[in-house]
Formats: structure tokens, sequence, C-alpha cells
């Protein structure tokens, strides 16, 4: 497929429109009350389902095995979430579009008010799904599309997903990213730009990543690449670009000099229902969610992490972003240290 591929017109949606706007006030009030307080959690990335149809070489938040967490169990989740304030509740995987209680998820975080969003890899949207996730309640999609063509190390191809995009664009009255990926692995990092002007053509926004290594860590592009990344970030929208700057650090392969607020402002809840720094370090805290509290989320505000300065796990850097001329860290934890029984089978998944 071309960069320069084209769809028929795809049909005026007056309600996406107004779903649109209301999206925003919400989202507006999200960073002033972020802005406000920070003894809240303004994200947390909930996985319900590990499980995953796919096989991607580089990823290592999967496995093949996995049951889906009972639906009682995720909405008692849910719900302590939105005790503890959460902003935004992101689902993830795995696949989050194999557990089959997903919508009545969806509809739960909207039903405390909370945005929804959810990460996929698209491959199980059709039109049905996508009205019965409007239905739902969902405010935010993100796909990652690695490639143009499939190969070994990813099957979320451009040339499988073309039709889910089309279906989203006619569809979909909640907001979609398209994230494509430089590093990793990747064998033609050009693809992204090809992925990056098909998102725009459908009315996405888009975005570019740029892979970890196995521990969420700094992996320096190649020349090739770094030239891709850098044409890409003119494509993104400013408000996308204004929380991706720490990327220009990753792709120089020098760190950043930040303050992660992984544990307190942001949050990883693992299909076992234990809070994480991030789906890289799982095992830290390792603390159930139903006994998380206010009382945690200051002390790991005010904790700092080793894995920081060559982290690449962008939604943490984002979120983290909103808190980072305040509040210097006085704790000090190292991720990479000797992990207590309970959770170090949680560091490594095996694939």
């Amino acid at each position: 497929m071309s960069a320069t591929a084209t769809t028929q017109p795809i049909p005026t949606r007056p309600k996406s429109r107004v779903k649109a706007a209301s999206r925003k006030l919400r989202e507006l009030g999200i960073v002033g009350h972020a802005l406000a307080s920070t003894h809240h959690v303004v994200m947390a990335q909930i996985v319900p389902m590990r499980f995953c149809n796919l096989s991607c070489a580089y990823c290592n938040e999967y496995d093949k095995v996995s049951e889906p967490v009972p639906l009682d169990e995720m909405l008692r989740r849910i719900d302590h979430l939105a005790r503890l304030g959460t902003s935004i509740i992101t689902i993830s995987g795995g696949e989050p579009l194999t557990h089959p209680d997903l919508d009545q998820i969806i509809a739960r975080i909207r039903h405390h008010g909370r945005l929804a969003g959810m990460i996929t890899n698209g491959y199980f949207l059709m039109p049905d799904r996508i009205e019965r996730l409007n239905h739902a309640g969902l405010d935010h999609m993100q796909i990652s599309i690695d490639n143009v063509q499939p190969d070994e190390i990813s099957k979320k191809s451009l040339k499988v997903l073309d039709k889910k995009l089309q279906f989203l664009a006619q569809y979909a009255q909640f907001h979609i990213n398209i994230n494509s990926v430089v590093g990793g692995g990747i064998k033609n990092p050009q693809d992204a730009l090809t992925i990056g002007h098909r998102a725009l053509e459908l009315g996405f926004t888009s975005t570019i990543g740029i892979i970890h290594d196995g521990s969420g860590q700094l992996k320096p592009l190649g020349g090739e690449e770094r030239r891709v990344y850098y044409e890409m970030t003119k494509l993104e929208k400013k408000n996308y670009s204004r929380f991706n700057h720490f990327q220009e650090a990753i792709a120089n392969g020098e760190p950043n000099d930040w303050r992660c607020r992984a544990g307190s402002r942001y949050l990883y809840i693992c299909e076992q229902g234990l809070v994480h720094y991030c789906s890289q370090q799982r095992g830290f805290p390792g603390t159930p969610l139903a006994d998380y509290t206010h009382a945690d989320l200051d002390r790991e505000f005010l904790t700092e992490k080793t894995c920081a300065p060559n982290c690449t796990v962008s939604c943490v850097h984002q979120i983290s972003y909103i808190d980072h001329w305040r509040a210097p860290q006085t704790r000090m934890t190292d991720p990479h240290g000797d992990h207590s029984d309970h959770t170090s089978d949680l560091i490594n998944i095996e694939l």
C-alpha cells in the first residue's frame, strides 16, 4: 500500500462531532484538576486479558494461555480506581477485544464519569463491534501499526488493518490515534511515514513511538530510523508533540532528566490485580489494588525511580510531565534490584 492510497469519501458524523466537543471539555477538566491537586491518579492502565491473538517479536506484554479476568473482579477494580480519584482508565492487554465482557467494563468506567480508553491491535474491529464500543461509551482508542506488510516481527500491518481503519472512520464516535513505531527490529522505518499519512487521510491523529528493549529501557535509533522519526514528528498535532518531547533524547541515545510519577499519577494494574509502576517494571510496588490507598499515591509521588533516565514508556512520561515543575523526589527505589518472592514471576512474561 502506498502513502497516497485513497478510499471512498467517509460520511459525515454529526453525532461524533458533538461527542468530540464534549470529550474535549472533559479532557480540559482533567488537566485542570491534575494541576490543582497531586493527590489522585491521573491515568491507570488496566489489563483484563493477558492473552493476545498475535505474537509480535518485540512485545513482552502477552501470553497464549491466560483466561479473561472475571467481570465481577474487573468491576471491583474499576470501582477502586474511581475511589482513588482516577481521571483516565485505559484498557490494555494482551488484546482487550478478546475479553467477552469488555463492553461492560467500558460502561463501568463511564458510569463513574471517567475517561475510557483502549489500546488494541484492531484485528476484531468490524462495524457491529465498533457500534458496541460507541454504545458502551468508549472515548479513545489507540492502534499501533508496525509496518506496511506483515513480517516475522509483527503482523500489525497496514495491509491487514486498512479495512478496519476504514470501518473506524465511518462508524466510530470515539477518538482514534494510530501509533507507528521505529526501532525494535522493524525492518522498514519508512513504513511509519506511510502509516502516519494514511491515519491523517482517514481523519485520525497520528503519533510515532520508539520501541524499547525488553525492560522498557532506551534503545538508540539508527540513521534512517532517526530521519523517519523527525519527519513523523512534523505530522503530529501540537497537543501530542508537546508531551512527546522526551523522545528527542531517546532518538539521540541520551538519558532524560525527569521525575517519574509512576505508582502515583500513573498506575499499571496487571491481570492479577496488582499495582505496578508500568508495563515494563512489573513487580514494583506489586501491591494488590484493593489495598492501594492515597497514602501509597503520596509516597510514590515523592519516590525517584532509578530506571527513569533511560525509560521509553511514553504514557508514564506524558502523565508525569504535568508535575515536572514541582515536588522534588526525596525517596529512591531501584526496580532493577532484588525482587520479593511474591512478585518476581511478574517481571518477565514467558511468551
